[in-house]
């Protein structure tokens, strides 16, 4: 006997509650070393808070200007629960980082606004920023406490949201 088994809205929503989430992280390429320190510090606070190993994938764009899209895009797939940004604008003295700053952060809420997908931003657009050994260290300390917030912050998110679904 072919039997089917219907599931009510609710139970579906119980369901995805209870599975971990699947989270991207998509990082800029430029100033690895700084960045990285928000990818390490992220990848280890998951671990700390209890997320499966697996259940976040890293993607690698050139620049934080390229990030919104690759964002975007990774959230249409409904793949993720969330995608986190990584990145670091600064001042090249070639154009203002205020508006590529700008246009990350605003493309990245438009992306979470367009898709309905969380997603966080761990991209630091300091004022000044100076390629000398301080302000690289700095900056490369402020990276982990911001990867630290951004997986808390993750995972908060998508506890909220899923709450919201189940009720």
């Amino acid at each position: 006997m072919n039997q089917t088994v219907e599931t009510s809205p609710s139970t579906a929503a119980q369901q995805a509650a209870s599975r971990p989430p699947r989270i991207a992280v998509v990082h800029a390429a430029w100033h690895a070393d700084i960045v990285g320190r928000a990818r390490e510090s992220m990848r280890s606070e998951f671990e700390r808070l209890g997320l499966p190993p697996g259940r976040v994938e890293e993607f690698e764009v050139p620049g934080a200007f390229e990030i919104p899209l690759h964002a975007r895009r990774l959230a249409q797939t409904r793949r993720y629960d969330a995608i986190i940004a990584c990145g670091f604008v600064v001042n090249g003295g070639i154009y203002r980082h205020e508006f590529v700053a700008s246009a990350v952060i605003d493309g990245l809420m438009r992306a979470q606004m367009d898709t309905g997908v969380p997603v966080l931003s761990a991209v630091l657009t300091p004022r000044d920023f100076h390629d000398h050994e301080t302000h690289q260290r700095f900056f490369a300390d402020h990276m982990v406490a911001k990867g630290e917030e951004a997986a808390r912050a993750c995972l908060q998110t998508v506890q909220g949201l899923r709450a919201l679904e189940a009720a």
